[in-house]
């Protein structure tokens, strides 16, 4: 594409006919791609949101980065030696907890549990004024369905490590977390997804159903009421509480400088329609216990149909491959197949969120961390291998803390005073005396992962600046120079994600392969389109078909290379001889071998093993003479 605007420069008495010719010649996907070229603040031309499901901060990385590691049956995780410490659980926190129960370490085969309390009011009571001592008595929940080992509500302590969430703490070690982001305010999904958006939950109109506990009284959205049927097909069937939202998001920002982007949900695509046209979303999957996790699409999960001008009502598809990402009948709203579709089509839109399929989106009770696993990793290694990842930026983020225990009170911006509200009180979330006071706002709320994979992200970096989700509105914003949103907007105090990366040097962390169902890192490499190829383990045995006449000799495998840089284990055989032939020190870089058996031709394996459980072979071979 670059090519061709540069003949255009070039030949500009002709550039009419030129015009003609190049109209011809350019394939549809890429003249619709060059629309989307638009001056960016930093080097980022790319952002995809990954925004998943109901996980605290430390209900992930409670113990980063030391994982038990004392299962065979889960993939082993060692952090790097350098690796900068988190404000995570100490051995206080974990062996004297001012809750009524320690936390409680889950294994990989205690990945489906049951949904947690997470609403506006709820969340609050548990941190009880900023002591976060009441979370088994108000966010904990249970039931005989999806109890594990007897902990009832107890499980609510529950946190897992590197040996189940093991593609997030990778991640990590190659790139940038944060351990001080928060949801912009308490409650539950939908009030997370519309701060995602738009950095305010006000604005709410409740056209059918009641308000208590989905719409504050400040006009705020505190729950998950769903999208008005008129904005939605597929929003769930009465009798319910349904919403419209007024005010600009940021689909209103990014299509006033005519950029692309879009938002991409599992299940969106109708899996029928009724004789009258109305879509119809039933298509759904088993969660990784086999269990039904029920629909794929989620309607109070898609916020941009909260809004008129930024819903689909009909669910309608692109009209073609080459306009995701552009306006037309799908205005923005998209399937995650389109996603994909769009990335072998050569496509990937300025601005792209990604909501995976229910039973994938991590949320407790009918999805779990090992299915959340798979599409993030699925996802994130389909742009590594793009031509796109060389000026991408992936923020995974999260909705809601799902009521889990994080030890963590972050500042409280927002204060409100409503009969909703119990953090320091009885209708009280701090003084409310503020003037940038919000009725039904209370925020910050919990704590939560946020991290960033990017070629410009700060390689195995904690930042500890003060962010929440309107933080990642906020970016979109600044990197593209789109103004704020106004009206009251979190956008306007978000904190910024700039530490995070290093856009000064940066711009050479190579992509991570990771496998879907494991999180490890794998032994290929890939292209990652921008000059970027993923570091690997490799073996490197030497000599390569050497002739001696010395009785003993040495090996040398110290050429070898791990993926992080992290020490190897090395373990050396002897693949072929006819020959009898001592080896010593097999386990050492650099062995010594005795030709016993004379003279003949002499093969030994050389193999490596990472810090993650990555191996990678190699072959010496020597003839003795």
């Amino acid at each position: 594409m670059k090519s061709m605007f540069l003949i255009r420069r070039w030949f500009a008495p002709s550039v009419c006919a030129l015009y003609s010719w190049a109209a011809l010649s350019v394939p549809s996907v890429l003249r619709a791609q060059s629309t989307t070229t638009a001056t960016t603040a930093t080097p980022i031309q790319h952002v995809v949101v990954i925004f998943n499901e109901n996980v605290s901060f430390d209900h992930y990385f409670a113990t980063y980065p030391n994982a038990a590691n004392n299962s065979s049956s889960e993939p082993a995780f060692h952090a790097a030696n350098n690796t900068p410490s988190i404000n995570g659980l100490s051995p206080a926190l974990l062996t004297s907890n001012p809750n009524q129960h320690n936390p409680i370490r889950l294994t990989r085969a205690q990945a489906v549990t049951c949904d947690q309390d997470h609403n506006y009011q709820d969340e609050q009571k548990a941190f009880n004024g900023g002591l976060m001592d009441s979370f088994v008595q108000f966010t904990g929940s249970s039931s005989a369905s999806c109890d594990i080992m007897g902990y009832g509500n107890n499980v609510v302590m529950g946190y897992y490590d590197g040996n189940t969430v093991t593609a997030l703490w990778n991640y990590a070690q190659a790139y940038a977390m944060s351990d001080n982001s928060f949801s912009t305010n308490f409650g539950p999904s939908t009030v997370g997804a519309v701060n995602l958006i738009s950095g305010n939950t006000s604005g709410a109109t409740l056209t059918a159903g009641s308000a208590s506990g989905n719409v504050g009284s400040g006009g705020a959205v505190i729950g998950d009421p769903r999208p008005d049927p008129s904005l939605d097909d597929c929003t769930l069937a009465p009798p319910r509480a349904y919403i419209k939202m007024s005010g600009k998001n940021v689909g209103d920002l990014l299509n006033a400088k005519n950029l692309t982007w879009g938002w991409f949900q599992g299940g969106f695509r109708p899996s029928s329609r009724m004789a009258n046209g109305t879509a119809v979303c039933a298509s759904a999957h088993n969660n990784v216990s086999g269990a039904s996790a029920g629909s794929d699409y989620i309607p109070h999960h898609e916020p941009f149909e909260y809004y008129p001008q930024t819903s689909n009502p009909h669910h309608l598809p692109p009209s073609a491959t080459a306009m995701i990402g552009q306006t037309d009948q799908a205005n923005h709203q998209y399937d995650t197949s389109d996603f994909f579709n769009a990335l072998a089509a050569g496509i990937l839109p300025a601005v792209s969120y990604l909501k995976a399929p229910a039973y994938q989106d991590g949320h407790p009770g009918y999805s779990d961390p090992l299915d959340e696993q798979t599409f993030t990793v699925g996802a994130i290694n389909a742009i590594m291998k793009s031509p796109f990842w060389s000026t991408t930026a992936i923020f995974i983020a999260y909705d809601d803390s799902d009521g889990w225990y994080d030890h963590v009170i972050g500042p409280i911006l927002s204060q409100s005073a409503t009969s909703d509200d119990n953090l320091t009180g009885p209708g009280t979330c701090g003084s409310a005396s503020n003037t940038d006071a919000a009725a039904s706002r209370c925020g910050y709320g919990p704590r939560q992962p946020l991290l960033v994979v990017s070629p410009y992200a700060k390689a195995n970096y904690v930042d500890h600046t003060v962010t929440d989700q309107a933080s990642i509105l906020r970016f979109i914003e600044d990197n593209w120079n789109l103004g704020r949103i106004g009206n009251g907007s979190r956008d306007a105090i978000a904190g910024t994600l700039n530490g995070m990366f290093n856009f000064t040097n940066g711009g050479a962390a190579p992509g991570l392969i990771l496998d879907p169902s494991t999180g490890l890192v794998t032994s290929g490499s890939t292209s990652g389109g921008g000059g970027s190829t993923s570091s690997v383990t490799k073996a490197v045995a030497n000599p390569k078909n050497a002739q001696t006449t010395v009785l003993n000799m040495t090996l040398d495998g110290s050429g070898s290379s791990s993926y992080n840089g992290q020490p190897l284990t090395y373990l050396w055989t002897v693949a072929s001889s006819s020959q009898a032939v001592q080896l010593n020190n097999a386990t050492s870089a650099t062995p010594t071998v005795t030709f016993l058996g004379g003279p003949g031709t002499y093969t030994f394996l050389l193999t490596v093993t990472d810090s993650s459980g990555g191996t990678s072979t190699d072959t010496a071979t020597v003839t003795y003479l």
